[in-house]
Protein backbone atom coordinates (compact mmCIF):
# COMPACT_ATOMS: atom_id res chain seq x y z
CA UNK A 1 0.00 0.00 0.00
CA UNK A 2 1.31 3.58 -0.82
CA UNK A 3 2.57 5.99 1.43
CA UNK A 4 0.20 8.42 2.40
CA UNK A 5 1.65 11.81 1.07
CA UNK A 6 0.54 14.06 3.70
CA UNK A 7 1.49 12.59 6.47
CA UNK A 8 4.75 11.79 4.75
CA UNK A 9 4.92 15.91 4.51
CA UNK A 10 3.79 16.64 7.97
CA UNK A 11 6.11 14.50 9.78
CA UNK A 12 8.51 17.40 8.47
CA UNK A 13 6.63 19.62 10.21
CA UNK A 14 7.42 19.21 13.94
CA UNK A 15 5.93 21.35 16.27
CA UNK A 16 8.72 23.39 16.41
CA UNK A 17 9.07 24.05 13.03
CA UNK A 18 5.73 25.25 12.83
CA UNK A 19 6.49 27.30 15.79
CA UNK A 20 9.44 29.00 14.11
CA UNK A 21 6.89 29.17 10.92
CA UNK A 22 4.55 30.70 13.06
CA UNK A 23 6.66 33.54 14.81
CA UNK A 24 8.56 34.81 11.37
CA UNK A 25 5.21 35.16 10.38
CA UNK A 26 3.79 37.08 13.38
CA UNK A 27 1.00 34.31 13.79
CA UNK A 28 -0.71 32.53 16.95
CA UNK A 29 0.77 29.10 16.67
CA UNK A 30 -2.88 27.96 16.40
CA UNK A 31 -3.88 29.98 13.51
CA UNK A 32 -0.58 28.95 11.61
CA UNK A 33 -1.38 25.19 12.28
CA UNK A 34 -5.03 25.51 10.58
CA UNK A 35 -3.38 27.52 7.55
CA UNK A 36 -0.81 24.52 7.22
CA UNK A 37 -3.16 21.96 7.51
CA UNK A 38 -5.20 23.68 4.78
CA UNK A 39 -1.85 24.52 2.34
CA UNK A 40 -0.37 21.01 2.70
CA UNK A 41 -2.98 18.63 0.75
CA UNK A 42 -3.76 22.16 -1.38
CA UNK A 43 0.15 22.30 -2.95
CA UNK A 44 -0.19 18.45 -3.41
CA UNK A 45 -3.28 18.32 -5.29
CA UNK A 46 -1.56 21.21 -7.21
CA UNK A 47 1.05 19.38 -7.62
CA UNK A 48 -0.88 15.70 -9.21
CA UNK A 49 -2.70 18.58 -11.77
CA UNK A 50 1.20 19.55 -12.80
CA UNK A 51 1.96 16.14 -13.33
CA UNK A 52 -1.32 15.11 -15.07
CA UNK A 53 0.82 15.78 -18.32
CA UNK A 54 4.16 14.34 -19.30
CA UNK A 55 5.54 18.04 -19.53
CA UNK A 56 4.55 18.61 -16.16
CA UNK A 57 5.35 15.50 -14.65
CA UNK A 58 9.35 16.33 -16.73
CA UNK A 59 8.91 19.68 -15.51
CA UNK A 60 8.16 18.60 -11.54
CA UNK A 61 10.62 15.54 -11.66
CA UNK A 62 13.38 18.23 -12.52
CA UNK A 63 12.47 20.56 -9.70
CA UNK A 64 12.28 17.79 -7.64
CA UNK A 65 15.68 16.84 -8.58
CA UNK A 66 17.15 20.68 -8.05
CA UNK A 67 15.57 20.41 -4.22
CA UNK A 68 17.09 17.38 -2.53
CA UNK A 69 18.65 18.64 0.14
CA UNK A 70 15.63 21.13 0.81
CA UNK A 71 14.65 18.90 4.16
CA UNK A 72 18.06 19.26 5.16
CA UNK A 73 18.57 22.73 4.81
CA UNK A 74 15.00 23.02 6.62
CA UNK A 75 16.36 21.51 9.75
CA UNK A 76 19.05 23.81 9.79
CA UNK A 77 17.49 26.81 9.46
CA UNK A 78 17.81 29.36 12.71
CA UNK A 79 15.75 32.89 13.13
CA UNK A 80 13.22 34.92 10.92
CA UNK A 81 15.55 35.81 8.10
CA UNK A 82 16.48 32.27 7.12
CA UNK A 83 12.96 31.24 6.46
CA UNK A 84 12.17 34.44 5.14
CA UNK A 85 15.05 33.89 2.31
CA UNK A 86 13.72 29.72 2.09
CA UNK A 87 10.20 31.40 1.50
CA UNK A 88 11.36 34.03 -1.76
CA UNK A 89 13.17 30.50 -2.80
CA UNK A 90 9.67 28.35 -2.09
CA UNK A 91 7.50 31.48 -3.84
CA UNK A 92 9.85 31.23 -6.94
CA UNK A 93 9.91 27.37 -7.26
CA UNK A 94 6.11 27.23 -6.98
CA UNK A 95 5.08 30.17 -9.47
CA UNK A 96 7.52 28.13 -12.34
CA UNK A 97 5.41 25.13 -11.45
CA UNK A 98 1.96 26.71 -10.68
CA UNK A 99 1.99 29.84 -12.28
CA UNK A 100 2.14 33.31 -10.47
CA UNK A 101 -1.56 33.74 -10.55
CA UNK A 102 -2.60 30.85 -9.72
CA UNK A 103 -0.27 30.70 -6.54
CA UNK A 104 -1.80 34.12 -5.35
CA UNK A 105 -5.31 32.78 -5.72
CA UNK A 106 -4.15 29.43 -3.58
CA UNK A 107 -2.88 32.47 -1.07
CA UNK A 108 -6.20 34.01 -0.86
CA UNK A 109 -7.82 31.58 -0.61
CA UNK A 110 -6.20 29.84 2.39
CA UNK A 111 -5.73 33.22 4.05
CA UNK A 112 -9.72 33.93 3.57
CA UNK A 113 -10.28 30.18 5.21
CA UNK A 114 -7.54 30.42 8.34
CA UNK A 115 -8.45 34.38 8.73
CA UNK A 116 -4.76 35.79 7.71
CA UNK A 117 -3.72 37.97 4.91
CA UNK A 118 -3.27 37.26 1.53
CA UNK A 119 0.32 38.58 1.81
CA UNK A 120 1.42 36.38 4.83
CA UNK A 121 0.18 33.02 3.51
CA UNK A 122 2.00 33.61 0.54
CA UNK A 123 4.95 33.53 2.49
CA UNK A 124 3.56 30.53 4.21
CA UNK A 125 3.12 28.88 1.25
CA UNK A 126 6.74 29.54 0.01
CA UNK A 127 8.20 28.42 3.48
CA UNK A 128 6.10 25.05 2.94
CA UNK A 129 6.92 24.56 -0.63
CA UNK A 130 10.11 23.32 -0.38
CA UNK A 131 8.70 20.99 2.16
CA UNK A 132 6.72 19.43 0.06
CA UNK A 133 8.77 19.13 -2.63
CA UNK A 134 11.51 17.80 -0.49
CA UNK A 135 9.58 15.06 0.81
CA UNK A 136 7.94 14.14 -2.38
CA UNK A 137 11.33 13.98 -4.42
CA UNK A 138 12.42 11.96 -1.11
CA UNK A 139 9.78 9.56 -1.93
CA UNK A 140 10.70 9.51 -6.12
CA UNK A 141 13.98 8.30 -5.06
CA UNK A 142 13.15 5.62 -2.61
CA UNK A 143 10.71 4.03 -5.47
CA UNK A 144 13.09 5.00 -8.63
CA UNK A 145 10.37 6.58 -9.98
CA UNK A 146 10.90 8.32 -13.15
CA UNK A 147 8.65 11.26 -14.62
CA UNK A 148 5.70 8.49 -15.63
CA UNK A 149 6.08 6.57 -12.12
CA UNK A 150 5.80 9.99 -10.23
CA UNK A 151 2.90 11.05 -11.82
CA UNK A 152 1.00 7.78 -11.04
CA UNK A 153 2.35 7.88 -7.47
CA UNK A 154 0.20 11.05 -7.38
CA UNK A 155 -2.15 9.98 -9.16
CA UNK A 156 -3.15 6.93 -6.85
CA UNK A 157 -3.00 9.70 -3.67
CA UNK A 158 -5.57 11.77 -4.86
CA UNK A 159 -8.36 10.36 -2.81
CA UNK A 160 -6.10 10.47 0.28
CA UNK A 161 -5.20 13.97 -0.72
CA UNK A 162 -8.74 15.38 -1.23
CA UNK A 163 -9.77 13.87 2.51
CA UNK A 164 -7.44 15.75 3.96
CA UNK A 165 -8.41 19.30 2.83
CA UNK A 166 -10.26 20.64 6.22
CA UNK A 167 -13.75 21.30 6.02
CA UNK A 168 -14.91 24.74 4.44
CA UNK A 169 -11.68 24.95 2.89
CA UNK A 170 -12.31 22.13 -0.07
CA UNK A 171 -15.53 24.37 -1.36
CA UNK A 172 -13.55 27.53 -1.68
CA UNK A 173 -10.44 26.21 -3.51
CA UNK A 174 -12.72 24.67 -5.73
CA UNK A 175 -15.07 27.69 -6.05
CA UNK A 176 -11.80 29.23 -7.17
CA UNK A 177 -10.95 26.80 -9.73
CA UNK A 178 -7.62 25.40 -8.14
CA UNK A 179 -9.05 21.68 -6.97
CA UNK A 180 -12.12 20.15 -9.18
CA UNK A 181 -15.66 18.54 -8.17
CA UNK A 182 -14.24 15.50 -7.56
CA UNK A 183 -13.10 16.16 -3.93
CA UNK A 184 -16.81 17.45 -3.10
CA UNK A 185 -17.97 14.57 -4.23
CA UNK A 186 -15.67 12.57 -2.36
CA UNK A 187 -17.01 14.58 0.75
CA UNK A 188 -20.42 14.10 0.02
CA UNK A 189 -20.26 10.62 -0.10
CA UNK A 190 -18.40 10.19 3.24
CA UNK A 191 -20.93 12.43 4.90
CA UNK A 192 -23.79 10.38 3.25
CA UNK A 193 -21.88 6.62 4.73
CA UNK A 194 -21.61 8.41 8.01
CA UNK A 195 -25.12 9.67 8.32
CA UNK A 196 -26.49 6.38 7.30
CA UNK A 197 -24.15 4.50 9.37
CA UNK A 198 -25.53 6.44 12.32
CA UNK A 199 -28.48 5.65 10.90
CA UNK A 200 -28.31 1.97 11.11
CA UNK A 201 -27.13 2.29 14.27
CA UNK A 202 -29.41 4.39 16.17
CA UNK A 203 -31.78 1.49 14.22
CA UNK A 204 -30.26 -1.19 15.44
CA UNK A 205 -30.40 -0.54 19.45
CA UNK A 206 -33.85 0.52 18.89
CA UNK A 207 -34.69 -2.77 17.52
CA UNK A 208 -32.73 -4.83 20.49
CA UNK A 209 -33.90 -2.53 23.32
CA UNK A 210 -37.75 -3.46 22.00
CA UNK A 211 -37.15 -6.54 21.20
CA UNK A 212 -35.45 -7.38 25.07
CA UNK A 213 -38.61 -5.15 26.85
CA UNK A 214 -41.13 -7.85 24.63
CA UNK A 215 -38.81 -10.70 26.01
CA UNK A 216 -38.63 -9.64 29.76
CA UNK A 217 -42.13 -9.09 29.21
CA UNK A 218 -43.44 -12.24 27.83
CA UNK A 219 -41.39 -13.63 30.42
CA UNK A 220 -42.99 -11.78 33.09
CA UNK A 221 -46.50 -12.78 32.15
CA UNK A 222 -45.94 -16.71 32.89
CA UNK A 223 -44.30 -18.57 36.28
CA UNK A 224 -43.90 -22.29 34.74
CA UNK A 225 -42.35 -23.58 32.35
CA UNK A 226 -40.11 -20.21 31.38
CA UNK A 227 -37.67 -21.87 29.56
CA UNK A 228 -39.88 -22.28 25.95
CA UNK A 229 -40.80 -18.59 26.06
CA UNK A 230 -37.05 -18.04 26.64
CA UNK A 231 -36.21 -19.39 23.67
CA UNK A 232 -38.83 -18.01 21.60
CA UNK A 233 -37.76 -14.41 22.83
CA UNK A 234 -33.96 -15.25 21.40
CA UNK A 235 -35.15 -16.39 18.55
CA UNK A 236 -37.27 -13.45 17.52
CA UNK A 237 -34.51 -10.85 19.08
CA UNK A 238 -32.14 -12.90 16.45
CA UNK A 239 -35.02 -12.52 13.66
CA UNK A 240 -34.61 -9.04 14.78
CA UNK A 241 -31.66 -8.09 14.86
CA UNK A 242 -30.69 -9.89 11.51
CA UNK A 243 -33.57 -7.40 10.01
CA UNK A 244 -31.89 -4.60 11.34
CA UNK A 245 -28.70 -5.04 9.94
CA UNK A 246 -28.84 -7.19 6.66
CA UNK A 247 -32.18 -5.84 5.53
CA UNK A 248 -32.92 -3.74 1.94
CA UNK A 249 -33.48 -0.31 1.67
CA UNK A 250 -32.07 3.11 2.00
CA UNK A 251 -30.44 2.39 5.29
CA UNK A 252 -28.52 -0.02 3.90
CA UNK A 253 -24.82 1.20 3.66
CA UNK A 254 -23.73 -1.50 1.03
CA UNK A 255 -26.26 -0.05 -1.52
CA UNK A 256 -24.82 3.60 -1.59
CA UNK A 257 -23.48 5.03 -4.95
CA UNK A 258 -19.86 5.52 -4.34
CA UNK A 259 -18.81 8.96 -4.74
CA UNK A 260 -18.31 9.82 -8.03
CA UNK A 261 -14.75 10.46 -9.35
CA UNK A 262 -14.90 12.27 -12.25
CA UNK A 263 -14.04 15.58 -13.16
CA UNK A 264 -16.78 18.22 -12.99
CA UNK A 265 -16.84 21.51 -14.75
CA UNK A 266 -16.23 24.41 -12.31
CA UNK A 267 -16.17 27.20 -15.07
CA UNK A 268 -12.19 27.02 -15.42
CA UNK A 269 -10.15 25.25 -17.99
CA UNK A 270 -8.11 21.84 -17.29
CA UNK A 271 -4.59 21.43 -17.35
CA UNK A 272 -3.22 22.05 -20.76
CA UNK A 273 -2.03 19.43 -23.23
CA UNK A 274 2.09 19.69 -24.68
CA UNK A 275 1.20 21.77 -28.21
CA UNK A 276 0.02 24.79 -26.45
CA UNK A 277 3.29 25.57 -24.99
CA UNK A 278 4.88 28.96 -26.58
CA UNK A 279 8.37 29.41 -26.02
CA UNK A 280 8.48 27.77 -22.53
CA UNK A 281 4.89 29.38 -21.95
CA UNK A 282 2.23 26.94 -21.51
CA UNK A 283 -1.24 28.88 -22.55
CA UNK A 284 -3.62 26.87 -21.13
CA UNK A 285 -2.10 27.28 -17.82
CA UNK A 286 -1.82 30.74 -18.19
CA UNK A 287 -5.57 30.93 -18.94
CA UNK A 288 -6.35 28.66 -15.94
CA UNK A 289 -4.20 30.82 -13.57
CA UNK A 290 -5.72 34.26 -14.91
CA UNK A 291 -9.08 32.96 -14.39
CA UNK A 292 -8.50 31.62 -10.77
CA UNK A 293 -6.81 35.00 -10.39
CA UNK A 294 -9.89 36.73 -11.72
CA UNK A 295 -13.02 35.13 -9.83
CA UNK A 296 -11.11 35.51 -6.48
CA UNK A 297 -10.56 38.97 -7.08
CA UNK A 298 -14.25 39.76 -8.82
CA UNK A 299 -15.79 38.06 -5.89
CA UNK A 300 -13.96 40.08 -3.58
CA UNK A 301 -15.71 43.56 -4.66
CA UNK A 302 -18.40 44.25 -2.75
CA UNK A 303 -18.35 48.48 -2.61
CA UNK A 304 -16.12 51.31 -4.19
CA UNK A 305 -13.26 50.76 -1.70
CA UNK A 306 -12.57 47.03 -2.38
CA UNK A 307 -13.39 47.52 -6.26
CA UNK A 308 -10.57 49.87 -6.02
CA UNK A 309 -8.54 47.90 -4.56
CA UNK A 310 -8.89 45.08 -6.86
CA UNK A 311 -8.07 47.14 -9.99
CA UNK A 312 -4.24 46.33 -10.08
CA UNK A 313 -5.21 42.58 -10.08
CA UNK A 314 -7.75 42.95 -12.67
CA UNK A 315 -4.97 44.84 -14.62
CA UNK A 316 -2.47 42.36 -14.11
CA UNK A 317 -5.12 39.27 -15.32
CA UNK A 318 -5.83 41.03 -18.22
CA UNK A 319 -2.04 41.87 -19.49
CA UNK A 320 -1.62 37.68 -19.27
CA UNK A 321 -4.68 37.31 -21.15
CA UNK A 322 -2.77 39.71 -23.63
CA UNK A 323 0.43 37.95 -23.73
CA UNK A 324 -1.24 34.43 -24.26
CA UNK A 325 -2.77 36.36 -27.44
CA UNK A 326 -0.29 37.74 -28.66
CA UNK A 327 1.76 34.14 -28.25
CA UNK A 328 -1.22 32.55 -29.47
CA UNK A 329 -0.67 33.39 -32.65
CA UNK A 330 2.25 30.86 -33.20
CA UNK A 331 -0.05 27.86 -32.55
CA UNK A 332 -0.82 25.98 -35.22
CA UNK A 333 -4.63 25.96 -36.27
CA UNK A 334 -5.63 23.28 -34.19
CA UNK A 335 -3.74 24.59 -31.16
CA UNK A 336 -5.54 27.65 -32.00
CA UNK A 337 -9.09 25.99 -32.01
CA UNK A 338 -8.22 24.19 -28.57
CA UNK A 339 -7.23 27.57 -27.03
CA UNK A 340 -10.33 29.13 -28.12
CA UNK A 341 -12.80 26.34 -26.80
CA UNK A 342 -10.82 26.83 -23.64
CA UNK A 343 -11.36 30.44 -23.45
CA UNK A 344 -15.16 29.66 -24.27
CA UNK A 345 -15.46 27.40 -21.68
CA UNK A 346 -14.26 30.05 -18.54
CA UNK A 347 -16.10 33.07 -19.67
CA UNK A 348 -19.44 32.74 -18.82
CA UNK A 349 -18.98 32.43 -15.53
CA UNK A 350 -16.62 35.22 -15.40
CA UNK A 351 -19.15 37.59 -17.20
CA UNK A 352 -21.77 36.78 -14.64
CA UNK A 353 -19.52 37.91 -12.13
CA UNK A 354 -18.63 41.08 -14.11
CA UNK A 355 -22.58 41.61 -14.60
CA UNK A 356 -23.10 41.08 -10.41
CA UNK A 357 -19.75 43.39 -9.97
CA UNK A 358 -21.03 46.07 -12.09
CA UNK A 359 -25.00 46.21 -10.70
CA UNK A 360 -23.28 46.81 -6.78
CA UNK A 361 -23.83 50.19 -5.73
CA UNK A 362 -20.40 52.12 -5.70
CA UNK A 363 -18.36 49.11 -7.05
CA UNK A 364 -19.64 48.68 -11.01
CA UNK A 365 -18.66 52.93 -11.93
CA UNK A 366 -15.27 52.08 -10.26
CA UNK A 367 -14.68 48.47 -11.64
CA UNK A 368 -16.52 49.31 -15.31
CA UNK A 369 -13.29 50.51 -17.71
CA UNK A 370 -11.35 47.31 -16.01
CA UNK A 371 -13.93 44.78 -16.75
CA UNK A 372 -14.18 46.04 -20.01
CA UNK A 373 -11.14 46.14 -20.46
CA UNK A 374 -10.82 42.63 -19.65
CA UNK A 375 -14.04 41.19 -21.63
CA UNK A 376 -12.30 42.87 -24.66
CA UNK A 377 -9.21 40.21 -24.11
CA UNK A 378 -11.56 37.27 -23.56
CA UNK A 379 -13.59 38.32 -26.48
CA UNK A 380 -10.55 38.76 -28.72
CA UNK A 381 -8.98 35.11 -27.96
CA UNK A 382 -12.42 33.95 -28.01
CA UNK A 383 -11.90 35.23 -31.91
CA UNK A 384 -8.46 34.47 -32.53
Amino acid sequence: MATNLVSVVMQFLTPDMIAKIASALGLDRNVAQKAIAGAIPALLASLADVASTPNGARQLTNTLTQQSGSLDSLKNLTGDRDLNSFAETGSNMLSGLFGGGTLDAMAQTIGKFAGIGEGTTKSMLGMLGPVVLGALGQQQRSAGLDASGLASLLTSQKDQIAAAIPFGLAGQLSAAGLIDGATESLRSGAAAASTAGSRIAGASERTISGAGQAAAAAARRTAVPQWPYWLVAAVVLGGLIWFALGRPGEDTVAQMSPPSTKRTETGTVGKAPTDLTVDGMNLANQINSSVGSIRIVLSSITDAASAEAALPKLKEATDQLDEVGSRATQLSPEGKSTLVKLVVVATPMINQMCDKVLATPGAGDVAKPAIDELRGKLDALARS
